[in-house]
């Protein structure tokens, strides 16, 4: 059976990985939010062998996410584990956490979940990594996301690429604070972020 594949993951795995090179330097444990395809968890644990990874998605992607495991041996990748954004989080306490084109494919209302859920499940001190297309000031920072922020509402009305100003107010509330906020390819951030 043919596994599932992201070419966005083709994409930028490589500039992730340098950001995270640095971000998670000290870091031991990491959940993954939404793993996806299980590209991003593969390529960053090989390469960041440092870090225990933990990969998580709902459990329709399950499968996809352990085709792609199975082709490797890594003792630092973990299985993924049912994780539902509406739904407690089955993990416990992480000094790291990271998710990739998530914030902007659920509804706002999940993101609030998902920034309660890091509140709980990071620890003091921790560090939050967020991949994806934000805008600032409430503008698109590119005609392409304007029209991908087009086309994620025309497929799902609560979606929609998020406001970083917004998201920021979350994370405060969940005791974090932005430390770096980096240029990515295609229009894309990388948002680090400290648990106090």
């Amino acid at each position: 059976m043919t596994k599932p594949f992201s070419q966005a993951c083709e994409n930028n795995k490589q500039p992730i990985l340098s950001m995270l090179e640095q971000a998670f330097s000290s870091t031991k444990q990491v959940l993954e939010v939404g793993s996806g395809t299980g590209q991003h968890a593969i390529y960053l644990a090989q390469h960041l062998p440092h870090l225990h990874w933990q990969t998580s998605d709902l459990a329709c992607n399950h499968f996809g996410i352990n085709q792609w495991l199975s082709e490797v041996s890594l003792a630092n990748l973990q299985p993924p584990v049912v994780l539902d954004l509406n739904l407690a989080w089955p993990v416990a306490t992480f000094d790291g956490i990271f998710t990739a084109n998530t914030l902007h494919i659920v509804s706002w209302h999940l993101v609030e979940k998902f920034f309660a859920g890091v509140a709980d499940h990071l620890a003091t001190g921790g560090t939050l990594c967020v991949y994806g297309p934000f805008n600032y000031q409430g503008q698109f920072t590119s005609a392409s996301n304007a029209d991908f922020d087009l086309w994620l509402k025309g497929r799902d009305a609560d979606s929609g690429i998020r406001d970083i100003e917004a998201i920021e107010r979350l994370a405060l509330g969940a005791g974090l604070s932005l430390t770096y906020d980096h240029a990515m390819p295609a229009n894309n951030r990388l948002l680090i972020f400290r648990k106090n």
